[in-house]
């Protein structure tokens, strides 16, 4: 009926004017109608898009013959011919075929506009089909199918680094996890509520969880790779990541994955995982609403890749028949064999944590008009993870208690993650501008517990499970775009403004008493002789020493818990308004600028500008380049974090504390407060269309200025010649049971430039088809200047910003990262194999002598596929299929516990070969 009036309309329009040549037609799939598909007539400038039923309509200004093309994300571009005669109607309709060639496809990320072919646009924008990467891959999280696909993207798994064990930091272009700017269908993600304040890539920083989205509910990935601030906001330095949800209806898909690692450190079978995913689409109207659902189902297990304990495990402390007269003296191989134990029973678990999950998600679609439309996407997501510490050994006197745990024990670290995020909006026209009014909510939930442990202050009667509190983050986007092309202005001009507002909140949820207090006194306070009788809990200033007259530790170990000073409930917000233009003056000459003002409550205002541009020399050849400034705003977590925790520095046990930078700590050692993040950044380079083969090289150059970092260890003194300042610092850490201190602190200015370059080519082979794509990228990060600090803080700066600091800002991500795959198909069999060289690192240290260089590697992936049905398909292979392992570290780093293989240096992981079998359903 909608159908038969709109050309009713038509028919009228004609007859009051007898001279218009109009075009009309429908663009859909082979399933349905295409809602926003865009239409455009080559060489007149002229375009249009198609309504909530599919149909399109240009009225063109003479007779002739016209090319047209019809183009929509995720589909080829179609083009006909069509020839009209003066006051005639014609009827051209489209169908669309599914885009399976990444490097030609259609890509909005980057610009207001409609979409372009990514070869046609002025930055670069990598562009991942998720699912066929997904079917025939060895990955199966979206951080790690990134990392294998991604030249520039970086991300690995890590361990010993508490809830960053089940959150893993990513990096785009060598920058930092809070750098790139995550999207999910053009709209603001949320970051996660943890803080990474371990060694591990983006050490300080605050990043978006990549693996809380089902890969069953991605259609595909943009990755812009060029500063985009003043296009999206604070935290896009580095680029954005756009993730495109399905809108799939009537097709069900679902896969179950598992495998395990089958290498030489393996016993059999370890780290076993299995995952399950499914997706379905319902049509909710004729008008092109839909419903698309998304759900899967995460196990992993442990793997560890450990040595048996080298140090000493048993003192004379430990045996009772040796009292009363114990020294400390080493008698481990002797208690050992008496307890019928061995080395292999003290070892930590380090290389996979254990986790399990699941996800839900939904995108949907529900047409009001023929120009309106509200749209709903978001999702839920848990996970329950479990990593070790250390092993606490017996001879550890002060950590343990011989009653409870006779041979020490390896504290256990359970984090319950809790995601949630709902968008919602309505988008349509307000006569001819399109208008997107939207609000976007997220919210993630770290939970700790920490178990098969004790709080050694308590002796006896301590528990063996913690709760130990956790985080909690918020954060609430609301957006109001509008925008309109003007066809008739030069080759066509499109305006877009708008406005954003968000408001942020985070806490620190306290644990429970026992969790963090020591019920003797301070930790590490003194000895008998010279004890530091600081109130504890009860009120009193007894100190509760252990056999070797060290006084006990408080708190759970391996992980304490938040206490009530840690507690926080902070909020702030931010206000916005954008303005982007974009100029086509020719067919060939794209000119784009954009102007974005930023105010937020805690820090101020900051105004950034991008410019970017595209020539066109030819169907061939295309050159572009841009230049932009861009801000990062300091994250919540980044000003207000505060805790002690157990690290391992440089092998050692060491109880830090991170203060803020308004307590009184900071102030004594002169910690200057927090600021935002300001950036440059510069990009050239060129495209070519040769047919069966496309190329895109792009270069670049990021400077950052007043960068955040996560400083050193800071102590102060209680020396007879200490002076006052020193005293009051020691006293204030010792009430916080921290030895040392750490801040966030704007420390530094860095510059990052490098190449990437992408070649893919396309061919018939025999009787089957080769894809084969080359990307490469090399970089690199070196600080600019020196070191920014206060004049309190002069002489200090090696702590201020550490060589281990140093390194992971510089050198713990690869300078040179490339990978080559094919991918054949032949009738029934699909044949996959991929190689990544992942280039060197460094191990970052501040031990001299433990400083390594760790030489690049290759890992191959190989996936043999074959199609059971029309609708089953099975996959077998393996990552890393020929066992490759990164280079063992220095005895000196890995110490007495075992640590065989560096995991503070992330290239591809050291668990070795990884076997799996996959069954994907499609119908």
């Amino acid at each position: 009926m909608h159908k038969k009036l709109y050309f009713i309309i038509i028919f009228i329009g004609l007859s009051f004017s007898s001279q218009a040549q109009i075009i009309t037609g429908t663009v859909r799939d082979s399933l349905q109608t295409i809602i926003g598909a865009t239409i455009t007539v080559s060489g007149k400038g002229l375009k249009a898009g198609t309504n909530a039923q599919g149909i399109y309509q240009i009225q063109l200004p003479a007779g002739g013959t016209f090319t047209l093309s019809a183009s929509y994300l995720g589909y080829q571009t179609q083009q006909k011919q069509v020839t009209v005669a003066a006051g005639e109607t014609k009827q051209l309709n489209f169908t669309l075929v599914e885009n399976k060639n990444e490097l030609d496809g259609i890509v909005v990320i980057g610009s207001r506009s409609a979409p372009r072919s990514q070869l046609e646009t002025a930055v670069p924008v990598d562009l991942v089909d998720v699912q066929k990467v997904a079917q025939n891959s060895p990955q199966v999280s979206l951080a790690q199918i990134l990392n294998y696909v991604a030249p520039s993207f970086t991300s690995n798994v890590v361990s010993l680094t508490d809830g960053t064990d089940h959150i893993d930091p990513a990096s785009l272009r060598g920058l930092g996890p809070d750098q790139v700017l995550v999207l999910i269908n053009g709209k603001r993600r949320h970051t996660t509520s943890l803080i990474n304040i371990n060694g591990s890539l983006g050490k300080g920083s605050v990043g978006t969880d990549l693996n809380a989205i089902p890969t069953a509910a991605i259609s595909r990935i943009e990755v812009l790779r060029d500063g985009a601030a003043a296009q999206y906001g604070s935290d896009a330095i580095a680029g954005v990541i756009n993730i495109i949800l399905k809108e799939d209806v009537n097709k069900l898909s679902a896969s179950i994955t598992a495998g395990g690692f089958a290498g030489k450190h393996s016993d059999g079978l370890d780290g076993e995982t299995a995952q399950a995913n499914v997706n379905y689409g319902v049509k909710l109207n004729d008008k092109g609403g839909f419903l698309n659902l998304s759900g899967s189902f995460d196990y992993r297990d442990y793997a560890s890749r450990t040595t048996p304990y080298r140090g000493v495990i048993f003192t004379d402390y430990n045996n009772s028949s040796l009292y009363p007269t114990p020294t400390g003296v080493d008698i481990t191989d002797a208690e050992l064999a008496r307890r019928g134990l061995t080395r292999g029973d003290f070892v930590p678990n380090i290389g996979q944590s254990k986790n399990r999950g699941g996800a839900l998600f939904l995108n949907s679609v529900i047409p009001l008009a023929d120009h309106a439309e509200i749209y709903a996407f978001g999702g839920l997501n848990f996970r329950n993870g479990t990593s070790t510490a250390f092993y606490r050994t017996p001879r550890q006197l002060t950590q343990t208690n011989a009653t409870i745990y006779p041979n020490g024990f390896l504290p256990q670290i359970v984090t319950d993650n809790n995601d949630q995020s709902l968008s919602v909006g309505i988008r349509g026209k307000l006569g001819e501008w399109k208008t997107d009014f939207s609000n976007t909510y997220g919210r993630n939930q770290i939970n700790f517990t920490t178990a098969n442990t004790l709080n050694a202050s308590m002796l006896t009667s301590s528990p063996t499970s913690f709760d130990d509190g956790g985080y909690d983050f918020i954060q609430n986007t609301t957006n109001l775009d509008f925008s309109r092309f003007f066809e008739n202005t030069l080759s066509g001009i499109n305006v877009a403004f708008g406005a954003e507002h968000r408001y942020e909140n985070y806490k620190i949820i306290a644990g429970e008493e026992a969790s963090y207090a020591n019920y003797g006194n301070a930790i590490n306070v003194g000895t008998t002789a010279n004890p530091i009788l600081i109130p504890n809990l009860k009120g009193n200033i007894s100190t509760r020493f252990a056999p070797n007259g060290a006084a006990y530790v408080g708190g759970a170990q391996g992980f304490g818990g938040f206490s009530p000073d840690n507690a926080i409930n902070v909020g702030r917000s931010s206000v916005a308004a954008y303005g982007d233009v974009e100029v086509n003056f020719t067919d060939k000459l794209l000119l784009d600028g954009a102007l974005r003002f930023e105010n937020y409550s805690d820090f101020g205002s900051t105004l950034n500008f991008k410019l970017a541009g595209r020539y066109k020399f030819s169907d061939k050849f295309v050159l572009r380049g841009a230049a932009s400034t861009g801000f990062r705003a300091p994250s919540l977590q980044q000003r207000y974090f505060n805790a002690t925790s157990t690290v391992f520095i440089d092998g050692n046990f060491v109880e830090s504390g991170t203060f803020s930078n308004d307590s009184r700590v900071a102030q004594l050692l002169g910690i200057p407060k927090l600021k935002e993040e300001t950036s440059k950044s510069f990009s050239a380079g060129f495209t070519s269309n040769l047919g069966k083969v496309k190329i895109t090289v792009d270069g670049y150059l990021v400077r950052i200025d007043d960068r955040v970092i996560y400083t050193g260890q800071f102590s102060g003194s209680n020396a007879a010649n200490a002076s006052a300042q020193d005293r009051e610092i020691y006293t204030l850490l010792r009430q916080a049971n921290a030895s040392t201190a750490r801040f966030f602190a704007n420390a530094v200015n860095t510059e990052t430039k490098g190449i990437d370059a992408v070649i893919s080519y396309s061919t018939g082979l025999g009787k089957g088809t080769l894809r084969t794509d080359l990307a490469g990228t090399i970089s690199k990060t070196s600080l600019v200047g020196g070191i920014n600090t206060s004049p309190l803080l002069a002489g200090k700066e090696s702590i201020y910003l550490d060589e281990a600091s140093v390194i992971l800002l510089t050198k713990v991500v690869p300078r040179l990262k490339g990978n080559l795959t094919f991918d054949y198909t032949l009738d029934k069999f699909n044949v996959f194999l991929r190689n990544v060289y992942f280039g060197k690192v460094s191990q970052p240290t501040n031990v001299i002598a433990n400083r390594q260089e760790l030489p690049g590697r290759v890992i191959t992936d190989l996936g043999l596929g074959y199609n059971l049905t029309k609708t089953l398909k099975l996959t077998v292979g393996a990552n890393n299929i020929f066992d490759v392992y990164p280079a063992e570290l220095l005895p000196g780093s890995q110490g007495t516990s075992g640590i065989l293989y560096p995991n503070q240096a992330p290239q591809f992981g050291f668990l070795g070969r990884y076997v799996f079998t996959r069954l994907n359903l499609n119908f």
